[in-house]
């Protein structure tokens, strides 16, 4: 009998088992999920369940893992997103470099905790091919599923299944986009599935406008994270409205991380000065001429921008003001 898999038309024997189909082609069963007919497979189910003529599978990398829940950070002003406390404020991405060690070294000089991965078809007709998780193990970072290339919610929603199903993970970061040109998010769809995810057991950290009233909107769906804009993804324009990223800092009551936009060190700082709790980015370390050097300097940036910020800033003046004093002047 004839199903499809990833895309591929493939010919099998009557009774194949999800894992026996697994084991046929060189997957490692507790490394991938299953997706067959858009109905997840559960894992504990591989063996009994059988497949039919036509059926139609997606198999998704394994991208489970990260610290365990309860652990301490050593820090005094640490991060706390749904619970979990990381060291690092900076997350960074897995898009664009050159190569997986790339990634890896990055992640090493930007000294962070949370890295955002997207969720892929295996590639069943090259299963050799590396995988993220021989580099950036998941068990000294936390991974971030995200649902990069979504436009609708039902998409969305059924990638971080497949992800939660894969990897046992519940803290997702949901990206739902309106159009191609700008990659700007689709809010109606993103509070909607927000509410969703929120229901069926996910946190959500939600990619969102810099809109301050969408911005609650998707906060009161249920989102432990808010993660406006700064400028269009893979822009490097840096931050373009921070009057709004300022008044989404000041209503919100979960972290608040600009997500987007950031092209260079100074920006990161200006985004944790403006009072927010963390700074994501991809393409700013990724593109950079020297990635590894990016990454360090834009740890030292989230950094040097909170410390800044919780040091409070000196009033803005019209005028000159005099540091030294006129008094015994010669």
């Amino acid at each position: 009998m004839k199903i499809t898999i990833n895309g591929e038309t493939r010919e099998i024997g009557a009774s194949t088992s999800v894992e026996g189909l697994l084991r046929d082609i060189g997957l490692d069963p507790a490394k991938v999920a299953v997706e067959r007919n858009l109905e997840i497979v559960p894992k504990s189910s591989y063996l009994q369940t059988h497949l039919n003529d036509g059926d139609k599978l997606e198999v998704v990398h394994f991208i489970g893992g990260g610290a365990p829940d309860g652990s301490k950070a050593e820090l005094d002003d640490p991060l706390v997103i749904a619970g979990r406390t990381f060291n690092s404020r900076l997350i960074i991405g897995t898009g664009k470099y050159a190569d997986y060690e790339i990634n890896r070294q990055a992640c090493v000089a930007a000294e962070i905790d949370m890295i955002t991965v997207a969720v892929r078809r295996v590639n069943i007709l090259d299963k050799d091919q590396p995988m993220l998780v021989d580099f950036i193990d998941p068990k000294k970072y936390t991974y971030l599923p995200n649902t990069a290339g979504c436009f609708t919610a039902d998409d969305a929603i059924r990638t971080l299944r497949l992800a939660r199903e894969a990897g046992g993970w519940d803290l997702v970061k949901l990206e739902i986009l309106g159009e191609a040109k700008t990659l700007y998010p689709m809010m109606p769809e993103t509070i909607e599935a927000t509410a969703k995810l929120t229901a069926d057991g996910f946190k959500v950290m939600a990619y969102c406008s810099d809109d301050p009233i969408l911005c609650k909107r998707v906060e009161e769906a249920g989102a432990v994270a808010i993660m406006p804009l700064g400028a269009p993804i893979g822009s490097g324009l840096g931050i373009q409205n921070p009057v709004m990223i300022r008044l989404i800092v000041e209503q919100t009551n979960v972290p608040v991380i600009v997500d987007a936009g950031v092209g260079t060190a100074s920006d990161a700082a200006i985004a944790m000065e403006l009072g927010c709790d963390g700074v994501l980015m991809n393409t700013a370390i990724a593109e950079a001429t020297d990635p590894i050097g990016m990454a360090k300097a834009m740890m030292h940036a989230v950094k040097a921008g909170r410390l800044s910020y919780l040091s409070g800033r000196m009033p803005k003046k019209m005028y000159a003001d005099r540091s030294s004093p006129l008094a015994g002047l010669i």
